[in-house]
């Protein structure tokens, strides 16, 4: 037996015939199945095979609180090293499926999962064949999960077409066109939602799900808009840039209006560019709603610093080439008595710097890598509203970056990436 398949969920062209007493077990096999939801937590469930399929398999049954026991000879890396399951590295053999609650058959081995299927049904035990499922007793939808409900969706054995529209049922749920009637409100409370670098498309599901349930947003200017234009009449949006706290809105305001409409019974998202605990103070705002017993909860988002040179074909780490990546605030100047940075000690290391917010100072952090050492050809590029249509690069060394970013009228939002890597120039098609 051999544990993995290319694809064995596809009943596929050319498969063998089965003898008619494997066929008259599961009776007529035109007809539809009977979807139900099973309570699996602490239950034994059996997986035969260890390859692609039985991979994509796991992450639900594990999710599910189930028991799981692998069976599999050769079991690829990710389901050896799966956490919360056991492995037995062997052939499957009879007595493997005493105890079981549900069985699946994922062997590439078309005997072997004939035989699993025929063992659990002697034993009364719902078996899903997984190389050709209309012999199995059981078959597993395409499932997902939107906030508390989890929907199914079988096609007959068409696996690409349920596949396919359950994932345009997730993204309708998500964005909301397609609508649960008795959708409760998201509890009071606050999330951080990180909206990524610029483009709309880069914000996380988990993201895009919460900004949907939002009854209150308070925006920052570099926050997707297009993501804002999508919100229902009844959101309250707060932009955390102008009125009706000014065109600077405090971080002591913005952290009082979280805690308030939260406190009022609305749940509010604090929608930001990039990374919320990346220079987006985000830790602050956690603070605050955890003094004011308000719950919080964190939505990591793309980071600019790493997504902006992806962009723009530059990545911040290349085997051989740089070991170490510094993400640095170009908020203020080297020689500012704020500055928490040792610009000399970054000068001497060999690596990968991005600053963000440098585009007003680009020639005093350039004279500061100069004179700690940093050579004078070291490639730079500096990427302007990066992941965006409007995307522009410009290319130069660091002796003349001020120069280009001056000449050039480089304007915020914008990376500067300095290092090797800098002169890497983009491969994609």
């Amino acid at each position: 037996m051999s544990s993995g398949v290319s694809d064995s969920d596809r009943p596929g062209p050319g498969r063998p015939d089965r003898p008619a007493t494997e066929a008259s077990a599961t009776g007529d096999h035109a007809r539809g199945h009977y979807l139900v939801g099973l309570d699996l937590s602490g239950r034994r469930v059996v997986v035969v095979g260890g390859g692609s399929v039985a991979q994509r398999r796991l992450p639900n049954l594990i999710a599910a609180g189930a028991d799981v026991h692998v069976i599999a000879i050769d079991p690829t890396p990710a389901v050896e090293s799966t956490v919360g399951i056991s492995v037995s590295h062997r052939a499957y053999r009879d007595g493997d499926l005493d105890g079981a609650w549900y069985v699946m058959a994922c062997t590439d081995d078309p005997e072997v999962n004939a035989q699993v299927v025929a063992d659990a049904e002697a034993r009364h035990t719902f078996c899903v064949r997984a190389d050709d499922a209309q012999y199995g007793t059981a078959v597993t939808p395409a499932s997902g999960r939107h906030r508390d409900v989890q929907f199914g969706v079988l096609a007959g054995g068409d696996h690409r077409m349920s596949a396919a529209l359950r994932a345009a049922i997730g993204r309708a749920l998500a964005e909301g066109s397609l609508s649960v009637a008795d959708d409760a409100p998201h509890p009071p409370g606050v999330a951080l939602v990180g909206g990524g670098p610029g483009d709309p498309d880069l914000i996380t599901v988990r993201g895009q799900k919460l900004l949907q349930q939002a009854d209150v947003v308070v925006a920052d200017r570099l926050a997707p808009p297009q993501l804002l234009a999508e919100l229902g009449p009844q959101v309250e949006i707060i932009d955390a840039a102008k009125v009706p706290y000014g065109r600077a809105m405090k971080q002591e305001a913005i952290n009082d209006v979280l805690v308030e409409r939260a406190k009022a019974g609305k749940f509010v998202v604090r929608f930001k560019g990039g990374d919320p605990y990346v220079y987006g103070r985000g830790f602050e705002e956690v603070q605050a709603c955890v003094a004011a017993g308000v719950p919080v909860t964190v939505v990591p988002g793309i980071s600019s610093p790493i997504a902006a040179p992806a962009s723009a074909g530059i990545p911040v780490t290349h085997r051989g080439v740089t070991h170490e990546v510094v993400i640095a605030s170009g908020h203020v100047a080297p020689d500012h008595p704020d500055s928490l940075i040792d610009w000399s000690a970054i000068a001497r290391l060999k690596g990968t710097l991005v600053l963000m917010m440098a585009v007003e100072r680009v020639d005093a952090f350039a004279d500061a890598l100069l004179a700690g050492g940093r050579a004078p050809e070291t490639p730079v590029a500096m990427i302007e509203n990066g992941s965006l249509p409007t995307q522009r690069v410009l290319r130069t060394d660091l002796a003349h970056a001020a120069a280009t970013a001056d000449e050039q009228d480089l304007r915020p939002p914008a990376i500067v990436v300095i290092g090797d890597v800098a002169g890497f120039t983009d491969l994609a098609t």
